[in-house]
């Protein structure tokens, strides 16, 4: 008798709203952030579709499941707005998940300019809309995730028992014309964001949030990073230096296994898996495909955990297990 196939589970699948690229648009946010540019052709037709088209698109890569967030920059750069736009959103992605109940699950888009009413927002999606967690990604202005302003939303999700997954984000202006600058407009702006300075980027909110102290504080908030960890992982010793001058309760290193999951997005290549298992464990690997952004024809999800390499306990918890475990105490 043929096993069944394993559940899959994508944690990091994306979606954009008309309204909320019109309200991109009327602050002339692609005057500064490039990203804002990226959702346009077949990527920002399959963004706003949460129907036919990703279904079959779910289908043909092997995905079971997805679990949606809105895709960067979120409503990080709008201001008193930004509230009711949050609750539209999530209202809206509350029906398509009630539409497909099997196929989709949802975090939580916040108002994050407004951490009072981000906190109240992000405790209403998951305790009244069943929400899984919230996305957020990094810089606020000029303040990172780890400036005692945005505590609210952080001391919620601990309090909820929810992940918080952070996501890439373009790097202000200043750093783009300092780094990732003096080439042709369309290289600078690849560079700063999908070639390398996304990454950067997420990578150094978590380490702020770890230095800040935010997990000797918060010792049970759980943070997902995705591409492999954003970096991080591939420098795991040499982070460790700062041992000996963090003022913090633990090691570097206990924190990337205590408060950290990391996920694939996408990126299937089975050395970056086996590094990230051997810095989080593999009870802290998440599976996911980055859609729209990285799908790719041919049945590439399903054939990548079947050719992973991991043994098939740690398979099934890749593929399902681990979200399901970090998720329970969220509302179902």
């Amino acid at each position: 008798m043929t096993e069944p196939a394993t559940t899959l589970i994508g944690i990091e699948e994306h979606f954009l709203t008309p309204a909320i690229e019109h309200a991109w648009h009327a602050i002339g946010l692609e005057a500064s952030d490039p990203s804002v540019g990226y959702h346009r052709g077949a990527f920002g037709r399959r963004l706003v579709d949460l129907a036919d088209e990703r279904l079959a698109l779910m289908d043909e890569t092997g995905l079971d499941v997805q679990v949606l967030s809105l895709t960067t920059p979120a409503l990080h750069d709008l201001g008193s707005e930004s509230v009711e736009l949050a609750r539209r959103t999530n209202d809206a992605l509350a029906e398509a998940v009630a539409r497909h109940p099997t196929r989709f699950q949802a975090m939580a888009t916040l108002p994050v300019s407004m951490p009072d009413e981000a906190a109240i927002e992000l405790e209403r999606c998951v305790s009244t809309l069943g929400f899984k967690g919230t996305m957020l990604c990094g810089r606020v202005g000029t303040r990172h995730l780890d400036d005692p302003a945005f505590a609210p939303v952080l001391d919620c999700a601990a309090a909820l028992g929810v992940p918080v997954l952070l996501h890439p984000r373009t790097p202000p202006a200043l750093v783009r014309e300092a780094y990732y600058s003096g080439f042709s407009p369309i290289v600078d702006a690849a560079f700063a964001t999908v070639g390398l300075g996304w990454h950067y980027d997420a990578g150094i909110q978590f380490l702020r949030l770890v230095l800040a102290g935010t997990f000797d504080r918060l010792p049970n908030l759980q943070v997902i990073l995705g591409h492999w960890g954003e970096l991080v992982l591939f420098y795991a010793e040499r982070l460790a230096v700062m041992d000996r001058v963090a003022d913090l309760s633990n090691p570097i290193a206990h924190y990337l296994r205590h408060n950290l999951y990391v996920t694939a997005s996408g990126m299937f290549l089975p050395h970056y898996q086996e590094r990230a298992m051997a810095v989080v464990g593999p009870d802290r690997l998440l599976f996911s495909t980055d859609y729209p952004y990285q799908y790719r024809e041919g049945g590439d999800a399903r054939r990548f955990l079947a050719s992973c390499g991991l043994s098939d306990a740690d398979k099934a918890a890749f593929a399902h297990g681990n979200w399901l475990r970090l998720t329970s105490d969220a509302a179902a």
